[in-house]
């Protein structure tokens, strides 16, 4: 995706994967009807079937990165690459991540601030690299900046939760360690001050203390909704729990609710998980919604 410039504020796309995965495994609940209509506005024939049971959602990891006042801000910062995971799909990666950040024009020493949406580990895993058998923070100008409820939550190592808690050993841990990161509540204000900057909104139910990042600056408002919605198909069934939330209920009404502010506000959209371009808008479309990827 061509970076794109949104009054004072550019922003670019890096790609680290895609992860493809079963549609019924992850979102149980999504009918023949649901495919249908989904393939009226999204065209990926390759993972959309119209039988629910051979159906897949692929899912895109990748960052984003911020350019404004002088600041570069990176959102999320994917899977990472050498690192044990207990899922077989993200185990011991070599993915091209950092040179596609530096493609797009970023060395790790550019970036002044890494903003996580929440602490599962396919959104920390490039905060630290091996170096010498040790985990070091991989962009070693950052303030790193973690909110509170899931830093709390996933340090205890809860149950249930081993493979985010692998995450929180060699992707926060260190981070801490080296002074680079700062605990912050999940209203947190990174740059200026919230509709002129750049700032963390609460968005519990996915993960304990799942949050959005919200960013403006002379033009339309933008949303890096994180989790909060994964594939398309959820705008069609958002009312549906997704395999990996917390809190579905909680998660759900966040959903929705972020479908139905991205549509009457004419959002700039930023999903950590969609592929294509990935940017995009939501539309209305009856009593569902239906989305409009920034082409190029």
């Amino acid at each position: 995706m061509k970076p794109l410039q949104i009054g004072r504020m550019k922003v670019h796309k890096i790609f680290e994967m895609e992860s493809p995965v079963p549609l019924l495994m992850q979102l149980p609940g999504v009918t023949a009807e649901d495919l249908v209509r989904l393939h009226e506005w999204y065209a990926a024939p390759d993972e959309i079937t119209e039988d629910p049971e051979t159906c897949h959602m692929t899912f895109s990891v990748h960052s984003w990165v911020i350019e404004l006042d002088g600041l570069t801000i990176l959102i999320d910062s994917c899977d990472g690459n050498h690192k044990n995971r207990s899922i077989e799909a993200v185990h011991q990666l070599d993915t091209r991540y950092l040179e596609n950040l530096r493609a797009a024009g970023f060395a790790p020493e550019d970036i002044d601030m890494v903003m996580c949406t929440h602490l599962h580990f396919d959104h920390i895993g490039w905060n630290t690299r091996l170096e010498n058998g040790k985990w070091v923070p991989t962009f070693p100008r950052a303030r790193y900046i973690f909110g509170r409820r899931d830093y709390d939550y996933f340090k205890e190592n809860p149950a249930g939760e081993e493979f985010h808690y692998e995450a929180f050993l060699d992707s926060i841990v260190p981070v801490m360690e080296a002074g680079l990161g700062e605990i912050v509540e999940e209203n947190f204000v990174a740059h200026r001050e919230v509709g002129n900057g750049v700032w963390l909104e609460p968005a519990f139910g996915h993960s304990p203390g799942c949050c959005m990042v919200g960013a403006q600056a002379d033009g339309p408002e933008a949303i890096f909704w994180g989790d909060v919605i994964h594939h398309p198909v959820q705008l069609i069934r958002h009312d549906l729990p997704f395999a990996f939330d917390d809190d579905p209920a909680a998660a759900q009404l966040v959903r929705k609710a972020t479908l139905e502010r991205a549509a009457d506000g004419e959002l700039m959209c930023f999903p950590a998980h969609f592929r294509k371009t990935s940017a995009g808008q939501v539309k209305r479309d009856g009593n569902h919604f239906r989305y409009e990827f920034v082409t190029g």
